[in-house]
């Protein structure tokens, strides 16, 4: 009895030692610590060269002991560069060997029988169903363990995820409360931002696409109770869910999550319109929203258009579970990323092409820290979010060509108005000669004045913004840069009035009213009719900016409609100038045709920025998609215009030329007369010293 007993005791023993050592053989490596679940997930256990020259395209690396799989290399500027990584410790048998070994010794410890000697291996679990199903049915809660002390490999991420597809195909049928947790769990262990950047070195770039089709689908057979629950919060995956029916009021569903350890949530919110909660049965149905601050920089879209243009995610990422009748969901997204110039568009994922659409949403509000959309709600279209359009175009060099332009207009713009002020009495013989100084000079005080303000405004918004002085700034801004197209529109008139009527002429003073009245009366009118209309509704200003709101009010047509007008308008005016420059003549020689030509391309150049239709390659800049070099020919022509109204609206007009040179020489004279009779008494003195 007493050798017995020593055999029983001498059983439980080596059974308890095998347990210790197979919980040691998943949670340490190499001699390390226990790895307690709530660590940060280690990443540095890996291989991360080729040994020898860079001369091959690839190459290839085992992983480190305890590891399955190898380390793909290739070959980039002479340089091993890391491109595919396929390390795993995990396995079906070792994320139930702790369940395994847990079962053996509750069986050894409760009666201390002969029949314990007789203890057989289980059978191996073949599948992960297999081994929930009969290790944790209720919950799921046995294979947290072994993935929370895993080291989050790009191997072991490929593992969880199809992991976590395998749950969401064969064991979706009765989703509870409790198994969503320990699925949410497992799949929050992969989304830390420490292991991110791992991501990237999966060879199958379909896997986060499969993450987040894994994980909508088993929260799509979720129960909620009757009752609103936050049923899921973990640091980088939130599902909230609440009742609904035709008879609910309108019900949303706010999330605010952390991102890289920042102080404030980033904000997310899924709204329910309540027309569309009519379209429900009185029966009861639900709605299940999941948040995922990190999932957006790994999800990688398939077949992409342009794919050397960055579509960066700078939201949350939101999925809903709705009624299959609801079609039309609100999304409110906080920018991850406040400082991009970039206007933001609303996307939904498409889970069958793998990459996010922009025609299933439409945004409604985009200002600087939050964005609006309108999303349609499919079976494919689940997960929505906010990436950086292309629109706009953030670039240094656009910043260094506004800057230096502006400069340079300015400057160019006070000589202008120096040279026309000294010339003046010279140059404005004539009616028509009056009026056509008249235009250069308020052209330059206009746009040198919306020079001024607008670089106001850009210093401005760099600083704590005061709301009233951002409604003056962009007041001015507007005003003074109608009043340039006004008056270019003006000298267009003028033109035309010059070629078609040659007996008839308009008096002066009729002239400069008709002028005062189109030059500042006009743009006067505007300007206060779109502050009086925007201004009570906070629509004037755009949020971040000092200049016409579009997102809206559509202030921005304001400037945009009359300033298109006046260049179609001016682009005619130039075509009418070149046709009457052209006056052929039988038998004309060669010689005389190109002086024609040579005519029409002077006017054409000196017009060109008198009437503003450098600013026609605006359009060009608004179209999606537009090449950089349209934004950089839209930035020099414009920056600059002030330079070029110098050059051809002063320098190279004959008529100022001549008559600098006639001021500079009566100067030359009154210089020597005033010199000689300074010398003259001096002189006088010593004749009669002689």
């Amino acid at each position: 009895m007493k050798s017995q007993a020593t055999t029983i005791c001498c059983l439980i023993l080596f059974l308890a030692t095998e347990y210790s050592h197979s919980r040691f053989h998943i949670r340490t490596k190499d001699g390390d610590k226990l790895q307690s679940p709530e660590r940060k997930p280690k990443t540095g256990r890996i291989q991360e060269k080729c040994h020898g020259p860079c001369s091959a395209s690839n190459c290839s690396q085992p992983c480190a002991q305890h590891f399955h799989g190898e380390i793909g290399f290739i070959c980039n500027g002479n340089k091993w560069q890391k491109s595919t990584e396929t390390c795993t410790s995990l396995s079906v048998e070792t994320l139930f060997m702790d369940s395994n070994s847990a079962s053996r010794l509750s069986v050894a410890a409760p009666s201390i029988t002969l029949h314990i000697l007789d203890y057989r291996t289980p059978e191996p679990i073949r599948s992960v169903a297999q081994g929930i199903q009969k290790n944790c049915p209720l919950d799921y809660a046995c294979i947290i363990n072994a993935v929370k002390s895993s080291e989050a490999t790009s191997g072991n991420i490929a593992f969880i995820v199809e992991l976590l597809k395998n749950i969401s195909t064969d064991l979706s049928d009765n989703v509870t409360r409790e198994k969503m947790k320990s699925y949410s769990k497992v799949a929050n262990h992969i989304l830390n931002p420490a292991v991110i950047p791992n991501w990237a070195f999966i060879p199958d770039k379909n896997v986060s696409s499969d993450l987040l089709q894994s994980v909508n689908w088993f929260a799509r057979q979720l129960h909620i109770q009757n009752e609103p629950e936050h049923i899921v919060d973990e640091l980088f995956i939130q599902t909230k869910g609440f009742p609904i029916n035709n008879k609910t009021s309108e019900r949303s569903l706010s999330f605010s999550m952390n991102l890289n350890n920042t102080v404030e949530g980033i904000l997310g919110i899924i709204e329910i319109p309540r027309q569309e909660l009519w379209k429900l049965p009185p029966n009861a149905s639900q709605a299940v929203g999941i948040a995922f601050p990190t999932l957006g920089a790994v999800l990688k879209e398939a077949h992409l258009e342009n794919a050397h243009l960055p579509r960066l995610v700078n939201g949350l990422v939101l999925s809903v579970i709705l009624p299959e009748k609801l079609e039309q969901i609100l999304f409110t997204f906080e920018k991850i990323n406040k400082s991009q110039n970039a206007r933001a568009q609303c996307v939904g994922w498409h889970s069958r092409k793998r990459r996010w659409d922009e025609n299933v949403c439409e945004t409604t509000l985009d200002t600087k820290n939050r964005v609006k959309c309108r999303c349609n709600y499919t079976n494919v279209m689940m997960s929505f979010s906010i990436l950086m359009s292309p629109i706009s175009v953030d670039n240094k060099v656009l910043d260094y060509i506004t800057c230096i332009g502006l400069s340079v207009s300015i400057l160019s713009l006070i000589l202008c108005l120096m040279i026309e002020a000294t010339v003046w009495s010279r140059v404005v013989m004539t009616d028509i000669s009056y009026m056509r100084h008249v235009c250069i000079v308020n052209i330059a005080v206009s746009l040198l004045t919306a020079n001024v303000w607008f670089i106001l405004g850009s210093n401005f918004n760099k600083k704590a913004q005061d709301y009233n002085w951002c409604v003056a700034v962009t007041f001015f801004s507007h005003f003074f840069y109608l009043c340039l197209f006004f008056w270019m529109l003006f000298k267009a008139l003028l033109i035309i009035y010059g070629l078609l009527v040659v007996f008839r002429r308009m008096m002066r003073s009729r002239m400069m009213a008709i002028g005062f009245a189109v030059g500042y009366g006009c743009p006067l009118v505007i300007a206060a009719t779109t502050v009086a209309i925007t201004v009570p509704g906070k629509g004037y200003m755009r949020r971040g900016a000092c200049w016409l709101n579009w997102d809206d009010t559509k202030a921005l047509l304001a400037f945009a409609i009359p300033a298109l007008v006046i260049v179609a308008v001016n682009l005619v005016v130039v075509l009418i100038v070149a046709v009457n420059t052209q006056r052929p003549s039988i038998g004309s020689s060669k010689s005389q045709d190109v002086a024609i030509i040579l005519r029409i391309s002077k006017n054409v150049a000196i017009l060109t920025p008198l009437l503003g239709l450098t600013w026609g390659f605006g359009i060009a800049t608004l179209i999606e998609g537009t090449s950089l070099i349209f934004h950089i020919i839209f930035a020099l022509l414009n920056a600059f215009q002030g330079f070029f109204i110098l050059l051809f609206g002063t320098i190279m007009d004959h008529k100022i030329r001549d008559a600098l040179r006639m001021r500079m020489s009566s100067l030359k004279g009154q210089s020597r007369v005033a010199e000689n009779a300074s010398l003259g008494p001096t002189y006088g003195s010593k004749l009669m010293n002689r």
